[in-house]
């Protein structure tokens, strides 16, 4: 691969220096050129790009981000990449000084101090790396990450951080790279960067899953020289694969690619690795399998990606050649791992790993969290069955209790103690990051009236929400709703409406009569089987209904005036109707948010 140090094109790019802040110190840079002057289009600028962005023409922009080959000293980054990030800002934008005043908060001065600074207990010290940060830059990145950690307390292992904010101040200033890491963190639609042990153990676990079936042949072959070393501890290291082996102008093109499009960037460039290095160590002859079976098959990868014998442009063509890894598989995957690692023992390869379902256990805060939500759940008390019986169906609205026979209300204690154990059973059905939040009542029909549009004003905006039906029967259900109400206006890349949305940790529930839990049937499908689109209809919503499942029937159907509804089997959670009737009527639905979350 043909490739020029610095010192020889200092004459053809004048502007070498001038392309990286003065913390970077741009000696050590390898320029690579891939193909002669003139074979292809002239490369795009970024006021070529700028309409793009501000329409939202995201599949425009990842097809000329992907195409573009741009030389890792085009001063295009420096406004490109900050434009990219602020796309998946989640709130309200920084205010200009925001990051001065947390440094301040901080440090106590805006000045680097001369001694190192303690980095937060979610960075990995052997992966800290620098790239060709200054020792000033090296600072600077250490500042950024701790300020990061301040304001994200949330965050408890997150080691891809660091590299990545180092990765940004090679081509911006400090204040710049931090807001880009404060949206990347935040996302909601996107996800970029891990930021738990759990996370980040899923994402390992996700490579090797959809390896096996998109790269089949090269994961078979890396199988076969891992010998005695077990899967895991390959895999594990997929993103320093990128993140630490591949030379630098390499990871920059990645980069291009990830701040557009997400992590699913970096699972295609690791596919593209292990079918790359099946490529050039299939043959014994090779090197590259002379190395494998001398120092092992994990420091063989290492040593190829660093001494990658692809372009850049042939590895992201290879990566992005490979047919038929969607979004949605990946998310599927994904999700799908993550359940499993929460809920159940997990083998991995002879070892067994104990069943995180412990973690789901209520906490002493969480328990906190339960009884403030049983507020507005728990029967008022003062109100007897035969009151409620003289309610019209209307004014029933007003009473939020869980019924049971009047056998076991009729030891107040005894109904308080089954209720709190219900809801701990709910609590414990939720997502493990969610309970640590604290959760929000955003909307009830006894306060907020029994409107579509109301609902929608309340609720939208937030994720996830839980949403709970008590009908005129008594009977009370609900669902867990992954991901924003809002979504329903969003377009797909064609412009489309999309009918569906939502994820595959949405799931039903039901509290009475029955007590029971209805998650994605993606779940419990195995890995290679392939699900039908009924299976994925998560949430739908316009201005006349609200739907929660589908393909088949729908779990979950309320009209606009949120009165009327019915619950039927659906194929997205194979579920029963969640009503022995079928049809309901509402007597109360109330949502909540988490806090934080």
């Amino acid at each position: 691969m043909p490739s020029v140090m610095l010192s020889a094109v200092l004459e053809e790019e004048p502007d070498l220096y001038e392309a990286f802040p003065p913390h970077v110190d741009p000696s050590g840079i390898t320029i690579l050129t891939e193909s002669p002057p003139g074979k292809k289009a002239p490369l795009k600028t970024f006021e070529e790009l700028q309409p793009l962005l501000q329409q939202g023409r995201k599949r425009e922009l990842k097809l000329i981000i992907r195409e573009n080959s741009w030389p890792i000293n085009s001063q295009i980054r420096a406004a490109l990449w900050p434009a990219l990030c602020r796309q998946h800002q989640h709130g309200k934008s920084m205010l200009d000084g925001f990051y001065w005043d947390m440094v301040t908060q901080v440090f106590g001065t805006v000045e680097l101090p001369d001694k190192p600074i303690m980095l937060p207990p979610f960075v990995e010290a052997t992966h800290c790396l620098g790239y060709h940060l200054t020792r000033k830059g090296r600072a600077v990145a250490d500042r950024v990450v701790s300020v990061l950690g301040y304001a994200c307390p949330d965050i408890t292992y997150s080691p891809s951080l660091y590299p990545i904010t180092a990765a940004l101040l090679h081509f911006m200033p400090e204040e710049e790279c931090y807001h880009c890491m404060a949206s990347l963190v935040a996302s909601k639609e996107k996800r970029f960067i891990t930021q738990t042990k759990l996370l980040n153990e899923v994402t390992w676990k996700t490579v090797m899953q959809i390896a096996k079936k998109h790269a089949k042949s090269a994961a078979q072959h890396l199988s076969r020289l891992a010998g005695t070393i077990a899967p895991e501890r390959i895999y594990a290291d997929w993103q320093w694969w990128i993140l630490a082996a591949l030379p630098f102008p390499h990871l920059v093109r990645v980069l291009d690619c990830f701040f557009h499009e997400g992590i699913k960037v970096f699972y295609r460039v690791a596919l593209a690795i292990l079918i790359l290095f099946h490529k050039y160590s299939s043959n014994q002859s090779s090197e590259w399998y002379a190395e494998a079976t001398k120092n092992g098959v994990d420091h063989a990868i290492d040593k190829f990606c660093k001494n990658m014998p692809a372009s850049p442009t042939k590895l992201l063509a290879t990566a992005f050649s490979i047919r038929a890894l969607s979004s949605q598989y990946i998310s599927r995957v994904f999700i799908k791992t993550e359940m499993t690692l929460n809920s159940k023992a997990v083998v991995c390869g002879a070892r067994l790993v104990r069943s995180r379902s412990s973690d789901n256990l209520p906490t002493s805060q969480s328990q906190v969290n339960i009884q403030m939500m049983s507020h507005t759940l728990t029967i008022r008390e003062r109100m007897s069955e035969e009151t409620c019986k003289q309610m019209s169906p209307r004014s029933a609205h007003k009473a939020l209790w869980f019924p049971f026979p009047n056998a076991v209300f009729s030891d107040r204690q005894q109904h308080a103690s089954d209720l709190r154990q219900k809801l701990f059973t709910l609590w414990s059905w939720l997502p493990v990051r969610i309970t640590m939040y604290q959760p929000v009542l955003l909307y009830t029909t006894e306060e907020h009236g029994c409107s579509l549009t109301t609902f929608y004003v309340r609720v939208e905006h937030h994720e996830p929400t839980l949403l709970m039906i008590k009908t005129c029967n008594n009977e009370v259900f609900g669902a867990y709703c992954s991901t924003r109400w809002f979504e329903r206006n969003q377009k797909d890349e064609r412009g489309n409406r999309q009918a569906y949305f939502g994820t595959g940790e949405t799931f039903l529930f039901s509290l009475y009569p029955e007590r029971a839990k209805y998650p994605w049937v993606g779940c419990a499908a195995e890995s290679e089987e392939r699900l039908g689109h009924g299976s994925e209809l998560f949430m739908a919503a316009d201005s006349k209904m609200i739907t929660i499942g589908g393909g088949e029937g729908q779990a979950i159907w309320m009209d606009e005036n949120i009165r009327y509804g019915k619950t039927d089997r659906c194929s997205t959670f194979n579920n029963p109707p969640l009503c022995p009737s079928g049809d309901f009527e509402i007597r109360v639905l109330e949502v909540y948010g988490f806090s934080g979350a």
